[in-house]
């Protein structure tokens, strides 16, 4: 198992999380890339303790993915199955079990800040917190063809992964308000968002 973890893993975390993964009896799948998540944890019927997570994740991902799910595990074991899914217990959870991790061996200097302050009080997923999305997309496998929503030029036309086509308007707060060609609605995209831009 630590042969395979080390393949996904920052190299100073993989035994921590091998002890994790042991001592809380996970059956861990990792799995081809989803759309709407990086990872899920379910008790399967014979009382297994199952977590996939994506293979397609940068290893500071992937640890961040895995440690969330085990915290969900830990989490309904402690409190029980009534709590809510990212409620308080699953947070305290959560930061307890990422501290240990969140050290200059494991995480590099340019994410490793970010971790820690978005840590103090970590949501549902990491990717609502746009600036630690965006540091931890500078690890990933980028297609040349691929540019961050904020590097499309105002007014300009893209695409993203379902086909939709949108034109790029403003700035609203945080956030780019984008007009979806085909309905004539507009849409909030995160700066971090994943585009193919339009030519021509």
């Amino acid at each position: 198992m630590s042969e395979v973890l080390a393949k996904y893993l920052p190299e100073h975390a993989v035994h921590a999380v091998f002890e994790l993964i042991k001592n809380n009896a996970v059956h861990l799948k990792i799995v081809n890339e989803r759309q709407t998540r990086h990872g899920d944890y379910r008790k399967g019927v014979t009382g297994k303790h199952e977590i996939t997570v994506n293979v397609n994740l940068n290893k500071y991902r992937f640890l961040i993915t895995l440690v969330h799910e085990i915290a969900h595990l830990v989490a309904f074991e402690k409190y029980g199955t009534k709590i809510l899914p990212h409620g308080v217990e699953w947070k305290i959870t959560f930061q307890k079990l990422m501290v240990p991790f969140i050290h200059p061996e494991i995480f590099p200097n340019s994410v490793l800040s970010l971790v820690a302050n978005h840590f103090r009080n970590p949501t549902a997923s990491s990717d609502t917190d746009a600036k630690l999305a965006f540091a931890l997309k500078q690890f990933d496998e980028r297609k040349p063809d691929i540019s961050f929503i904020h590097e499309v030029p105002s007014g300009s036309f893209f695409r993203i992964k379902n086909g939709r086509v949108f034109q790029k308007k403003g700035l609203r707060v945080k956030r780019y308000e984008c007009l979806e060609i085909k309905t004539g609605r507009l849409f909030l995209f995160n700066a971090n968002a994943e585009v193919e831009i339009i030519l021509g």
